[in-house]
């Protein structure tokens, strides 16, 4: 039985005025009830609560502080979830809402509970409609996007396609609504070809944009999930891409065994800071399957707090590493160089370590 994760963004679930495409979303559930009454396991990931909170509340302008954001959506949440279980009623489907934040992927415990929960939904034939739980995801833990929400869903789930739904036609070579000559990407085999497209920034109403596309894209197919980017405004696009149509941006899957959490860090964790170190640091990383120790680390560049992604590079600037601090800037500044007794010493309050080894990924591991 094949199971299908389905990603609509907010300029989707939501015009310029903030109102719900109801029209548009109701198309999109009997496509995905058609699925489910087909045989197939369908999750749904929808973004929009913000801009279903923003309307109710009367604020046009999406919010950049994190409070603000989450208040809107704890507004909007509620309301959004409430119409998708009226749509999926509608096809004698019963929907369930899941919220979750990039921790529950990170610990173990969460990610086997989620993915245990997600699986019940799914053999009992129910709908899950998923979205970050912003009212309660710090802003070092968010992952940014519901784009890169998907695609780890898709990879907790072993899903077989990734479909992520937006309001162009998929990947152009170069961003359609700056540049006229942009050409549609019907394929993508290598993934050294997303890095090289011109995607664009984020949409009015949504956090990600065709950036955050192209991030989800690339973990789903290191997971060997294939990947979907089209247009979800078009009547029919689900049920086209899943029937293997040629229809938007298709995302070949290149199959590797890292986790979910390192393909996470690797492409969709904003990186904040880079720390440089010695030679011995980077064998310890590279060879021995070590943490980061303050020891090893000769300079810090950028200002980024704990929790927070960094860049290791090696003695050469070359990267080496990504990785998340468990410290300041401003700390790991103080005690850079200085041996785990003398960190002590210092502050006892501090980590041992500046970066540990499962919450670190080797650049080239994700392809390994």
């Amino acid at each position: 039985m094949k199971t299908i994760v389905v990603k609509v963004g907010s300029s989707t679930v939501a015009d310029d005025s903030l109102r719900l495409r109801r029209r548009l979303l109701a198309g999109l559930v009997a496509d995905i009830a058609e699925l489910v009454h087909g045989g197939r396991r369908v999750v749904l990931v929808s973004s929009g609560a913000i801009a279903c909170g923003q309307h109710v509340l009367g604020v046009s302008e999406r919010p950049h502080q994190v409070p603000a954001l989450q208040a809107a959506s704890a507004v909007g949440q509620g309301r959004l979830f409430a119409h998708y279980e009226r749509l999926f009623g509608d096809h004698e489907l019963t929907a369930a809402q899941v919220l979750l934040t990039s921790e529950d992927f990170a610990r173990r415990d969460s990610y086997v509970n989620a993915r245990n929960t997600l699986r019940r939904l799914l053999t009992w034939g129910v709908v899950p409609v998923v979205n970050e739980n912003d009212t309660t995801a710090t802003d070092e833990i968010r992952f940014g996007d519901n784009d890169v929400l998907a695609a780890q869903v898709a990879i907790m789930l072993r899903a077989d396609f990734l479909v992520l739904l937006t309001d162009q036609d998929g990947l152009y070579t170069r961003d359609p609504r700056k540049h006229g000559g942009a050409e549609l990407v019907r394929r993508v085999t290598d993934p050294a070809q997303l890095a090289a497209l011109d995607v664009g920034d984020a949409s009015r109403r949504g956090a990600g944009g065709m950036r955050g596309k192209t991030a989800a894209a690339l973990m789903a197919a290191a997971a060997n999930v294939r990947t979907i980017i089209a247009n979800g405004s078009r009547p029919g696009t689900l049920t086209a891409a899943v029937a293997g149509e040629d229809v938007g941006t298709q995302i070949l899957a290149h199959a590797t065994s890292a986790s979910a959490f390192k393909l996470w860090l690797r492409y969709a964790k904003p990186v904040r800071g880079t720390l440089e170190v010695d030679a011995g640091a980077t064998r310890a990383l590279a060879q021995g399957g070590s943490s980061l120790l303050p020891v090893g680390v000769k300079a810090v560049h950028g200002s980024f707090a704990a929790g927070d992604a960094v860049t290791i590079v090696d003695p050469a600037g070359d990267e080496i590493a990504r990785g998340i601090s468990t410290m300041s800037a401003r700390d790991l500044r103080r005690v850079r160089g200085m041996r785990s007794d003398e960190l002590r010493a210092l502050n006892p309050q501090l980590e041992d370590e500046v970066v540990h080894r499962d919450r670190l990924v080797l650049v080239g591991e994700e392809a390994g």
